[in-house]
């Protein structure tokens, strides 16, 4: 298991984050995992087809250059 290091947090937030984790019962880096546990824990990685769809999109209607023309340019620059 990876570790992780949260650095220049406010102390208003620490106690918070403490306060919690008494009212829960939990060591406040046991409060901490949960609560990275809780926030990401619906979040699924995209598809690579769903990935592609969100760029074409964005970049729907700007000037493209096709792959090989570019793969041309770079070989003729060597």
């Amino acid at each position: 298991m990876g570790n992780l290091h949260v650095r220049n947090l406010e102390d208003e937030l620490i106690l918070r984050l403490k306060r919690r984790a008494a009212r829960h019962g939990r060591s406040t880096e046991a409060e901490h995992r949960e609560i990275l546990r809780l926030a990401l824990g619906g979040d699924d990685e995209p598809s690579f087809d769903t990935l592609a769809a969100e760029l074409r999109k964005l970049t729907q209607g700007r000037k493209q250059t096709p792959s090989e023309v570019l793969q041309r340019a770079g070989r003729a620059e060597r």
